[in-house]
């Protein structure tokens, strides 16, 4: 039942000038009209529009989707620079009401006042021309992960399922938006949107998928992007195959402050040192496959402590979770409310975006690797899903990230990110070259700025989008204990 709520090429590079490929955009389009926002995104100040842009780029003048765009504007005129576009990961994570969030999450004022926060929903997503796959509750139930394979025979069992989706999103009533629901397109409605605002260049703060959206998009427009903080950064490489598997690395990198907080406290009876509640982990895992409590088996068990370590607030919950399964008593199933758009647009990005292996012993190898390397989640986060049985071919050779452009990107990382883990933030830094600084800290968790945990990376953070002042080199920021 994993489904986290913050979801991770090669292709010819592009010049540091160059927009994409095919026909030019159609002219300027006119400016936004703003208004109420629809009630899942409404907030105080938060105003919302909606803007066409092409379904296919290669056609600008062809058939149009719509997407909503929302604002929170500055409100001091006198300080504002321009508008900061937001983008709060996924794929499939609506971000109509995200800039409202980041104002109520302790988002400095000088931040608020220095732009209009800019937020929308990516194709496909929410408000902006939705897709389905017409998935079960039984699918959305199973989540992001396939099942943890012990076996090659159960990797080719899975394959049944993984195919049967693919399936139905191919002959779903929004097939046709497919081949155009790729994060490339995604950054080009980024620029239309540019465009509506009338502003010459846009910032950028976005998290987990959203740091390569804002990567795509610096790299294709890279003269119209001013200061990209991308916080929580996927590989070079997007969410494709790699950035699955190195899901299992993030629980690995991520665990240990979850055995030392069980350790800590013997109440939940998991165990009175890390090595004691790591065995509990395969202990609970095992029996879990052999005899699930209330549907929890142990591929949900597994995905559901991953889910449960990308904040530190959630570690004691996680811990009353595995008391309660330990003591064989019912625990309550994550709500599915929302979920089928969130997994199918999902399903069309990451699927589109990438080539992904096409054979079930490919992904039998990769299951019997990372179930060694990665013992925690590797036999679920290597196996088979949609992606190897989807329809066609990309339209488009990835976006290649490379060096070319201003250096205008800022990184912000966690140390033990579960769902970005540092290996993977580390390469898209050296693919940025010069373009790019990044700021470590010392702390676990998916996600830095600007919740205020620590002092060092956020006030990097805010100098760089308040003043452009980045760090003179790469920033390694201790921990703050007590934070």
């Amino acid at each position: 039942m994993h489904i986290p709520l913050s979801l991770a090429l090669a292709a010819t590079t592009l010049a540091a000038t160059l927009i994409p490929a095919g026909p030019a955009a159609p002219a300027t389009p006119g400016p936004l009209r703003w208004g109420p926002c629809p009630k899942e995104a409404a907030a105080p100040r938060l105003t919302c529009s909606t803007l066409e842009v092409p379904l296919d780029y290669r056609d600008p003048d062809g058939r149009q989707i719509k997407v909503a765009v929302s604002r929170l504007a500055s409100r001091n005129p006198a300080q504002r620079r321009g508008v900061l576009l937001t983008n709060p990961g996924g794929p499939g994570g609506p971000g109509l009401g995200f800039p409202a969030v980041l104002a109520g999450a302790r988002m400095p004022q000088k931040v608020l006042d220095s732009y209009d926060l800019i937020g929308f929903d990516p194709r496909g997503v929410g408000r902006s021309a939705p897709v389905t796959c017409d998935l079960t509750p039984e699918q959305q139930a199973r989540g992001n992960f396939a099942p943890y394979a012990h076996s090659p025979a159960d990797v080719a069992r899975e394959a049944g399922n993984a195919r049967t989706i693919a399936d139905q999103c191919a002959a779903s009533r929004t097939a046709w938006m497919l081949p155009h629901t790729t994060t490339a397109n995604t950054a080009r409605d980024m620029d239309r949107i540019r465009a509506a605002l009338g502003e010459r260049k846009i910032s950028y703060l976005g998290a987990s998928y959203g740091t390569q959206l804002g990567a795509v998009y610096t790299t294709l427009f890279p003269r119209r992007s001013d200061r990209f903080v991308l916080d929580s950064s996927l590989g070079p490489g997007g969410y494709d195959v790699t950035a699955m598997r190195m899901f299992a690395r993030g629980l690995q990198d991520r665990f240990p402050d979850f055995a030392a907080f069980a350790a800590a406290h013997p109440e939940y009876g998991l165990g009175t040192t890390p090595k004691q509640v790591t065995a509990k982990f395969f202990e609970l895992a095992k029996r879990l496959d052999a005899e699930p409590v209330e549907g929890i088996d142990g591929t949900a068990f597994r995905g559901l402590t991953f889910d449960r370590l990308y904040s530190d607030a959630t570690i004691p919950q996680l811990a009353e979770f595995w008391q309660a399964l330990d003591a064989g008593r019912p625990v309550p199933s994550p709500p599915l409310s929302g979920m089928e758009n969130l997994m199918s647009s999902r399903f069309y990005v990451i699927c589109g975006d990438s080539r992904w292996p096409r054979t079930v012993r490919e992904y039998q190898r990769n299951v019997a690797v990372d179930r060694v390397r990665y013992p925690m989640l590797g036999g679920s986060t290597a196996g088979i899903g949609p992606c190897a049985f989807w329809p066609g071919n990309p339209v488009e050779p990835p976006v290649r990230i490379g060096d070319r452009g201003p250096s205008n990107v800022l990184l912000v990382q966690n140390e033990r990110d579960p769902g970005t883990p540092l290996a993977g933030a580390r390469k898209l830094r050296q693919a940025f070259g010069q373009r790019a600084r990044m700021v470590t800290a010392d702390q676990g968790g998916h996600g830095v700025y600007p919740y205020g945990r620590n002092t060092c990376a956020n006030d990097a953070a805010t100098a760089f989008l308040t003043t452009g002042h980045r760090p003179t080199h790469d920033l390694d920021c201790p921990a703050e204990p007590g934070k």
